[in-house]
C-alpha cells in the first residue's frame, strides 16, 4: 500500500470536535488506499502551559525533565486521536517517539532526528493496522530518555517519517490555506500559491513566514519530500492548498514569489573597531556563544585603520548581545569606541527563483521603497533573496508597496 503522512498542528486539534473533524479526514485518505501515519501537536495552547509549570517548579531546570513534561502533550493528542479513529472503524493506534523509535541525539529540548527504523511500524500495517498516530515533536536519545526537537518540531517529525518511509506526500493540516504571496493581514490583495519550489519555501520560512518549521523545510529539500500545506478549517479537493516541491515541476513563475518580513529586529553597529584581521572573528565568536542570532552584517570602512561593524539580531536579544560584547572587550579581545542598538527596525525581503534568470529585482525594489519615502538602512543578497532593514514603523506600507510593484497578486 502506498504510504501518506498527514501532520495536524495545535489549532487542527485543540477541541475533541477538532481532533474529530481531523480523523474524518484521515479515514478519507484510508477510504482511498492509503496506509496513513498521522504526526499529531499538542492541543493548541497545551504546550506554553506545560512550559509555564516547569518554569514555575524550577527556573533553573534539568533539561531532561523539561523534555518529559512538555512532551506530554502530544502524548494525550495521539491517544484521543487513535480512540476516535476505532470508533470510526478504522484499525489505529497511538505511538509514542519511544515506541517507533524515533532516535535522536541527545541535546535535550533541541534535539536532531538521527534515524527512524520502520520495521515496527510496517509490521503492524502488514498486521492490518491502517493508521499509526505518532507524537510529533518527541523522540528518544542514546540513553533511553524522552527528548524533544525545539518548537514546531512537529513538522520536522512528519517530513522525517515521510522521508524514512518513502510516503508519497507529507501533508501539513494547518490553520491557513496554504502559502501566500505575503502576508494577508497586511496585504489584502496576497495570493494564495498553488506551487512554491522548496529554495523559496525554505528563504520564506527563514524569514518570518509562519507556515512551515525552517528545518522541516530543509529536510524535506534533502530527501525531495512533497510538502502539502492545506487548512483544517475548510472542504478539500486535490488540488487543494500549496504544494511545496521541487523547482523543476513549477514551469512558469512570478521573478518574486513572495515578500516576507520580521517585526521585531535590532540593528547594532560597533563604533571604530580595529580593521585587522581576525576581527569578525573576534567579534561574532563571542556572539555565537552568547546564543545571539545574527543575520545581517555590513562592514563601514573608516579612517586610520578603524571600521564600524553593523548587525542585525532578534531585538530580545540585544542584552545578551551588548553583555557579550561587553566581556570581549573587557578582556581585551575588541576594542571599539562605542555600541549603538536601534531597537526599532524590521527587515523586508524579497524572495523568488526567478532573480537567478532576470536582472533588476534589487534596483526596482530599491525604487519603489525610495518612492514611498522608506530609507534603507541595511542590505544583505543571496541568489534569490533581498534583505533590507528599515524603520520598523514604515513595515506594512514596504511590504504592500513592494507586493504591488512586483505585481505579486497576478499569476506570473
Amino acid at each position: 500500500m502506498p504510504t501518506l503522512v498527514m501532520k495536524f498542528g495545535g489549532t487542527s486539534v485543540a477541541t475533541l470536535d477538532r481532533i474529530r473533524r481531523a480523523a474524518k479526514r484521515v479515514g478519507v485518505e484510508v477510504a482511498k488506499g492509503y496506509d496513513v501515519i498521522v504526526i499529531v501537536s499538542a492541543m493548541s495552547g497545551k504546550t506554553n502551559e506545560l512550559v509555564g509549570w516547569v518554569e514555575e517548579t524550577s527556573p533553573l531546570f534539568d533539561a531532561r525533565e523539561y523534555d518529559a513534561v512538555v512532551s506530554s502533550g502530544e502524548n494525550v493528542t495521539a491517544g484521543l486521536m487513535a480512540l476516535i479513529l476505532q470508533e470510526m472503524d478504522v484499525p489505529a493506534r497511538s505511538w509514542q517517539g519511544w515506541q517507533v523509535p524515533l532516535k535522536t541525539n541527545s541535546v535535550h529540548s533541541a534535539a536532531r532526528i538521527e534515524e527512524i527504523p520502520t520495521d515496527n511500524i510496517n509490521a503492524k500495517f502488514a498486521e492490518g493496522m491502517k493508521v499509526a498516530v505518532v507524537a510529533g515533536f518527541q523522540g528518544v536519545s542514546p540513553e533511553g530518555r524522552i527528548t524533544t526537537l525545539g518548537r514546531g518540531g512537529s513538522d520536522t517529525t512528519a517530513v522525517a517519517f515521510a522521508a524514512a518511509f518513502d510516503a508519497e506526500r507529507c501533508d501539513i493540516y494547518t490553520d491557513v490555506d496554504g502559502v501566500y504571496t505575503t502576508d494577508p493581514r497586511i496585504e489584502d490583495k496576497a495570493r494564495k500559491l498553488d506551487k512554491i519550489a522548496f529554495e523559496e519555501m525554505l528563504e520564506l520560512a527563514s524569514l518570518g513566514a509562519k507556515v512551515l518549521q525552517t528545518r522541516s523545510v530543509e529536510l524535506a529539500m534533502r530527501f525531495g519530500v512533497r510538502l502539502r500545506v492545506l487548512s483544517s478549517f475548510e472542504e478539500q479537493s486535490d488540488d487543494a492548498g500549496t504544494l511545496v516541491c521541487p523547482e523543476e515541476e513549477i514551469m512558469e513563475s512570478n521573478v518574486v514569489a513572495g515578500v516576507a518580513y520580521q517585526r521585531d529586529e535590532a540593528k547594532m553597529t560597533l563604533i571604530s573597531v580595529a580593521d585587522r584581521p581576525g576581527i569578525a572573528a573576534a567579534i561574532f565568536v563571542p556572539l555565537s556563544d552568547a546564543g545571539v542570532n545574527v543575520d545581517m552584517i555590513v562592514q563601514n570602512i573608516s579612517e586610520e585603520g578603524r571600521t564600524d561593524m553593523t548587525f542585525s539580531c532578534p531585538v530580545d536579544q540585544v542584552a545578551r548581545a551588548e553583555k557579550a560584547m561587553a566581556e570581549a572587550k573587557a578582556s581585551g579581545e575588541i576594542n571599539f569606541h562605542d555600541l549603538l542598538a536601534d531597537t526599532d527596525v524590521a527587515k523586508v525581503s524579497v524572495v523568488g527563483i526567478g532573480m537567478r534568470s532576470h536582472t533588476g529585482v534589487a534596483a526596482k525594489m530599491f525604487e519603489v521603497l525610495s518612492n514611498e519615502g522608506i530609507n534603507i538602512k541595511v542590505i544583505t543578497t543571496s541568489e534569490i533573496k533581498i534583505s533590507v532593514l528599515v524603520d520598523r514603523k514604515y513595515m506594512e506600507l514596504a511590504v504592500q508597496a513592494l507586493h504591488d510593484a512586483f505585481e505579486l497578486d497576478k499569476v506570473g
